[in-house]
Parts: structure tokens; sequence; C-alpha cells
């Protein structure tokens, strides 16, 4: 059984980028990530498999099509509506939360600037079986504590 689990991460920091890809690299290397720069992006790699995403980690503030523009064209979308999608953002302020729920988001991650906290909350939500989970308000924010 191939047991890889192929990540897409779409942020335009190029520090995030490489920070995740990093982080990712210690858990494990059964992890192929793919990252985007942008969301046009990420909604032509996901038209165009493969690779086909177990999961998408999204940053919302993104300029063009940010990340709340890719979320509603992927819960629109046939194919990718049950996408497990992870908001990944610096915000996490309730308005910003409501409206990536409301969205459809599956998760929402405050993103953490600590090396052993970003590895515990990435190794968090991988471990979730996101073809059992409900996303609900009370369990959609991540809390590190």
């Amino acid at each position: 059984m191939n047991n890889e689990l192929t990540i897409f991460y779409t942020d335009d920091d190029a520090e995030d980028l490489e920070f995740f890809t990093e982080v990712t690299s210690q858990i494990g290397d059964h992890l192929n990530i793919v990252t985007q720069n942008n969301g046009k992006k990420l909604l032509h790699d996901l038209e165009n498999p493969p690779p086909n995403p177990h999961i998408v980690f999204l940053d919302l503030n993104m300029p063009g099509f940010s990340g709340f523009d890719v979320l509603q064209k992927l819960r629109t979308s046939d194919n990718l509506k049950k996408l497990p999608v992870v908001i990944f953002s610096t915000s996490s302020d309730e308005q910003t939360i409501a409206k990536s729920f409301a969205l459809g988001a599956s998760f929402y991650v405050p993103k953490p600037t600590d090396f052993s906290v970003l590895k515990k909350t990435i190794q968090h939500t991988l471990n979730i079986d996101w073809s059992t989970f409900k996303t609900s308000k009370e369990n959609f924010v991540y809390l590190n504590n």
C-alpha cells in the first residue's frame, strides 16, 4: 500500500512556503509537498492532475486571487468540493474564521511562527481522518494548547 500523502500548500510568502516545507520534511519522507505561490496556480494544479492532493493548506491573504476566492471556487466544483481545505493564516480574528467556516473550509489553523509548534500543528492536521471528520463550529479552529 502506498501511504505517501500529497499536500498542496498555497501561500504568496516565499519564507512561509520554505518554513512549511522544512517542517514537513522532518515529519517524514512519506509526505510529498507541492507548493503554489498564488490561488490561480493552485486551481490550475488541482484541475490538471497528477498529483492529486490528500489535503490543501491555504493562505488567505494573497494578492489578486485570495484564499477566500479559491475556497469559494473549490466548494462550487463537483470534483473538488469534498477536498479537505485547511485555512492556514496569520489572521485569527472572529470575522475571518467565521467567513472561512461559512465558505466551507474544513479546518482553520492560525499560523504558528515556532518550528516545533508548526510541526505539532501539521501532524495533528494530517492525523485527522478527513473521510469521517465533520466540520462544526466547535472543532473548526485548531487550538494550540
